[in-house]
């Protein structure tokens, strides 16, 4: 695979969420990612479809509960620069394939950990997902209307506090290597990860401008400037006009610039500018005010399904989202200039490239 991580060679121990995901990404980057599966036809997360999270990586079977399949994996270690896993605290020790087992073979090696409550502390054993770990971080609390959190999507922990905080450990493993010659383990948990992805909110609650009420803050849906809206076809527009020149642009295209309205930060006016710009919103249908506002800085956009945004033009000009068996989905990112990334390849047969990487990684 071209790309800008050619050459680099990863073992991905078969697993789900947010570790697969790292791994594609570092695939689709042009990584050599071989994905370890159970021999008997390994995990199922699609339910029997092809989950294509699984794409940009060959795979091979290895019974790790078994001294040979162990061995063979050690095998490949010993070739490797980087390790993915996300197994619970101290299972992969006990398949003889930890951190200790792995650097006694292949010192330089960057070994990655994937959790949700982190290879340590109290819940560290414990059985989560997503919402779990972002309840604890304060990031569910602050998400959703004033009555209640709202789930939003499995994106803060597993991907942008997971597989995202994974990566740049591992990256950040690779660089440090460089000058020391010696790998070591990232231990990247989902709750850490969605706690620095609310640092801002840290940094504005420090400031005392941030409050634990929901719907009460900037950036949160309590400005009636920065918030979701329903059209009159009962569809929505997305608004983000924070800055006074895109607010005046806001204006404009409601067609109530010239209106007595409340000060845009005057908070005690928020209810009256929320019901003026509920009830000038609800005379139009969404696309209708997409055309409004298109080619505008009032920072005005329809919410789109995933099926419309297959159509979006911005992000079919883009091409950010790609077609690969028939199946629509997100194109490798982030762009690079000189070393671009091919499209990537379908997610393999379980165990169907076993031959072929051990005679390639000369294993």
């Amino acid at each position: 695979m071209p790309g800008p991580l050619t050459g680099l060679r990863v073992i991905e121990l078969a697993g789900l969420g947010p570790a697969p995901h790292a791994a594609m990404i570092l695939g689709d980057l042009g990584a050599d990612v071989v994905r370890v599966e159970r021999p008997r036809g390994g995990l199922d997360p699609a339910g029997g479809r092809t989950d294509y999270t699984l794409r940009s990586r060959r795979s091979l079977a290895a019974d790790l509960k078994t001294d040979a399949g162990r061995d063979l994996v050690l095998r490949l270690v010993a070739k490797a620069d980087v390790l993915l896993e996300g197994y619970r605290p101290g299972v992969a020790e006990r398949l003889g394939v930890g951190p200790q087992e792995c650097h006694a073979v292949n010192p330089a090696l960057v070994y990655g950990r994937m959790t949700g409550w982190g290879q340590d502390g109290p819940m560290a054993g414990q059985a989560g997902h997503d919402i779990n770990y972002i309840s604890l971080t304060g990031a569910l609390h602050a998400i959703g209307a004033g009555d209640r959190p709202a789930v939003p999507l499995n994106l803060v922990g597993d991907f942008g506090g997971g597989s995202m905080l994974l990566v740049a450990g591992v990256l950040a493993g690779l660089w440090e290597r460089q000058r020391s010659g010696t790998g070591q383990v990232v231990d990247a948990a989902m709750v850490d990860g969605a706690s620095v992805l609310l640092q801002m909110m840290w940094a504005f609650r420090g400031a005392g401008a941030w409050s634990d009420d929901r719907s009460a803050n900037l950036l949160d849906g309590g400005a009636p400037f920065y918030d979701t809206y329903t059209c009159a076809d009962g569809r929505w527009i997305a608004v983000g006009a924070l800055e006074p020149q895109f607010y005046a642009h806001f204006l404009a295209g409601l067609g109530i610039a010239g209106e007595d309205l409340p000060a845009q930060m005057d908070r005690s006016g928020w209810p009256r500018l929320r019901v003026r710009f509920t009830e000038v919103i609800a005379s139009r249908t969404r696309d209708e005010w997409a055309a409004t506002f298109a080619g505008t800085d009032a920072c005005v956009t329809p919410v789109l399904s995933f099926s419309e945004a297959t159509r979006d033009p911005h992000l079919t000009a883009r091409e950010t989202v790609i077609t690969l068996g028939g199946i629509p989905q997100a194109a490798p990112a982030p762009r690079f200039s000189r070393t671009p990334p091919a499209t990537p390849t379908p997610p393999p047969a379980p165990g169907g490239d076993t031959a072929a990487i051990l005679a390639d990684w000369d294993a």
